[in-house]
């Protein structure tokens, strides 16, 4: 039953790990990779589908992407819906293939962006210890319905304290590492 509890805390926090992540690679640091463009949609035929869908991305170098619509009629399309995202890119179009390329972060843009990436993380352990919360809580019902002793309580409520400590561990590490690859010139 402790176990249980654990466990149920151990795959919620891994998941508000990874949507700490998956907003991590939103936040670009001006090199250039394509996750930056995986939030994209285009009007595909009638549907909105995400820009990977409908051309191929890759990396020409380190400060510029390369999306090759698979449909040559689609260049338009997809060039305006790069230049409508929130991420303040100007693509240029050579023939089928549209070039964005990354330009370079200010000082104050590296430092607005840590702040963001500071904030992310907060909210990512707040999520943790939401999560750690119900688990105790959940020991705390046992506890009274008489299912499990005090002391299993207090076992399964140090169980939870370490799976959060982990958890909150590798947030930090996550957000160490993006700060430091924003901060770098």
């Amino acid at each position: 039953m402790i176990n249980d509890i654990k466990q149920d805390a151990l795959t919620r926090m891994k998941k508000s790990i990874d949507a700490f992540e998956a907003e991590l690679t939103k936040i670009r640091t001006g090199r250039a990779h394509i996750s930056l463009l995986n939030h994209i949609t285009v009007d595909f035929y009638g549907s909105e589908v995400p820009i990977g869908q409908a051309a191929n991305l890759s990396v020409e170098d380190a400060r510029t992407l390369a999306v090759t619509p698979w449909d040559k009629s689609m260049v338009a399309v997809i060039e305006k819906a790069i230049m409508k995202s929130d991420l303040g890119l100007n693509p240029s179009t050579a023939g089928a293939v549209i070039r964005v390329p990354m330009p370079p972060l200010t000082e104050e843009r590296r430092k607005e962006l840590v702040k963001v990436v500071k904030e992310l993380a907060e909210n990512a352990r707040v999520a943790v210890r939401n999560i750690r919360r119900d688990g105790n809580n959940d020991l705390k019902s046992l506890a009274k319905d008489k299912d499990i002793s005090e002391d299993e309580e207090h076992k399964g409520q140090d169980l939870v304290q370490q799976v959060t400590n982990q958890s909150t561990d590798e947030i930090e590490a996550l957000l160490q590492v993006k700060e430091k690859e924003l901060m770098e010139i």
